[in-house]
C-alpha cells in the first residue's frame, strides 16, 4: 500500500476517526523507536534564560512561620 492509498482512505474518514488513526500512528511510531531506531538526542541549553530563580528562593515561606518557631 502506498502513502497515497493511505492518504486517500484517511481523508474520507470523519474527524473523530482521524483522531484515532493519528493516535494509532503515534503508537506504532513509539513501537518502532523502542526497537533500536535512534531517537533524536537532547541538546543542553535549549531552555537557557526561560527559567529564573527569585533571589529569595531559599527563604522560609510566610505561610509556614508558625511551624518554624
Amino acid at each position: 500500500m502506498t502513502d497515497i492509498d493511505i492518504y486517500t482512505k484517511l481523508v474520507t474518514l470523519p474527524n473523530d476517526l482521524k483522531d484515532e488513526v493519528g493516535n494509532y500512528v503515534d503508537f506504532l511510531k513509539s513501537k518502532v523507536q523502542g526497537k533500536g531506531e535512534v531517537k533524536t538526542s537532547r541538546k543542553a541549553g535549549l531552555a537557557k534564560g526561560l527559567i529564573r530563580m527569585r533571589k529569595d528562593f531559599d527563604e522560609p515561606l510566610d505561610d509556614f512561620k508558625e511551624y518554624m518557631e
